[in-house]
């Protein structure tokens, strides 16, 4: 009774809290300033059939550049909090995944990452772009370690692959601040016709690198929580 009548109590004040903003709230009918721009002026200046996650990695390219830093401290620090002492030789008891689960897991996996490329190569013309390209790979990766619980996956590969796509990532904006008008700049190449897929300037580029280094990441991360079981 006593545990019934503190929730809700604990709910009572979480209601008083939000009331003012349900209160206050007002339906915006028009564009901010910084979103007209982009819609009035984006097609122009980027060049992307996609603008709104060709935004993401020109107009707002620092705030990718940090998304993709915090995911790389994640990674980081579950692989240090998971770390062996002993490197592993023998492979573990686990129970034997189904055959039917095993054959689909190696025949879907190339699909998947195919699809995963597609959807990152793509990110400047349709729905999609770096992360959503590169959680599509890692989820492959996923039913990988589902069918073959001991299967080895190299973690110098994926590494070596995360920081050359990190580094390359960041020399691009540097490049923009150079030869363009600011960091992660596209027009560092030419535009190009618009809608095609060597269009937009570097931006595919751009998201080839965040699909490969965001895929790397949190591949990386399934691969660590799988060995500490």
């Amino acid at each position: 009774m006593i545990k019934k009548f503190l929730v809700f109590i604990t709910l009572a004040c979480v209601a008083v809290m939000l009331y003012p903003l349900f209160e206050s709230f007002e339906s915006k009918t028009h564009l901010s300033k910084v979103g007209a721009h982009y819609a009035q002026n984006g097609i122009e200046e980027v060049g992307a059939a996609n603008l709104v996650t060709a935004v993401v990695v020109t107009y707002r390219g620092f705030d990718t550049l940090g998304e993709v830093t915090i995911l790389f401290l994640a990674a980081t620090i579950i692989g240090m909090m998971l770390k062996r002492k002993k490197k592993i030789t023998k492979k573990r008891k686990v129970r034997e995944s189904s055959e039917i689960l095993q054959t689909g897991a190696n025949f879907l996996f190339p699909i998947i990452a195919i699809y995963g490329t597609y959807i990152f190569i793509n990110g400047h013309l349709t729905p999609g772009g770096g992360f959503q390209g590169g959680a599509v790979i890692a989820s492959g990766v996923l039913l990988l370690l589902l069918g073959d619980p001991n299967r080895e996956i190299s973690h110098n590969t994926l590494s070596i692959i995360e920081s050359i796509s990190g580094v390359s990532y960041v020399v691009i904006g540097v490049l923009g601040i150079i030869l363009a008008g600011g960091f992660l700049d596209n027009r560092i190449l030419d535009l190009g016709e618009f809608g095609t897929i060597l269009s937009a300037g570097i931006i595919p580029v751009i998201y080839v690198f965040i699909g490969l280094k965001v895929g790397t990441e949190l591949s990386n991360i399934l691969v660590t929580l799988n060995e500490a079981q």
